[in-house]
């Protein structure tokens, strides 16, 4: 209906073991609680933890697991992941920037998908099926 609705997860747990002179050695992966979600509106979070969407109690945790990284320009990266949401897994590229900072490394990167691919919120002519995710990660190197 061309409304859109951000929200968010916390609880990001990550594996990162990303060298960006190795990326053929490099790893990622995460996982978030899905019982986080924050759209700021108690009664959308938690129709979004039923069955009809995340199914949080079922399924607790979406994940990502990193299958191949290819230096593109600058700090400017591309990694093929397995996200699985609700026990479904697909394969989704998610373009990224990473920098170091002193001590510190950040992920920054964008990516789309279809929620129906995964299961989330069925057939609905009211609600979009594209959804943008977007990830920032910061950690210690």
């Amino acid at each position: 209906m061309g409304i859109n609705t951000g929200g968010s997860f916390s609880g990001l747990q990550a594996d990162i073991k990303f060298d960006p002179e190795h990326l053929d050695a490099s790893t990622i992966e995460a996982s978030i609680d899905v019982k986080t979600v924050n759209t700021e509106n108690e009664t959308r979070d938690h129709h979004l933890k039923s069955e009809s969407y995340f199914d949080a109690e079922k399924y607790p945790e979406i994940t990502m697991k990193s299958i191949s990284f290819k230096h593109k320009s600058g700090n400017n990266y591309t990694g093929i992941f397995n996200l699985t949401i609700k026990d479904k897994t697909n394969p989704v590229e998610v373009p990224f920037t990473y920098s170091e900072n002193g001590n510190t490394a950040s992920f920054k990167g964008t990516l789309k998908i279809k929620r129906t691919d995964y299961g989330v919120g069925g057939k609905s002519l009211m609600m979009s099926n594209d959804v943008t995710i977007t990830i920032n990660a910061d950690t210690s190197k």
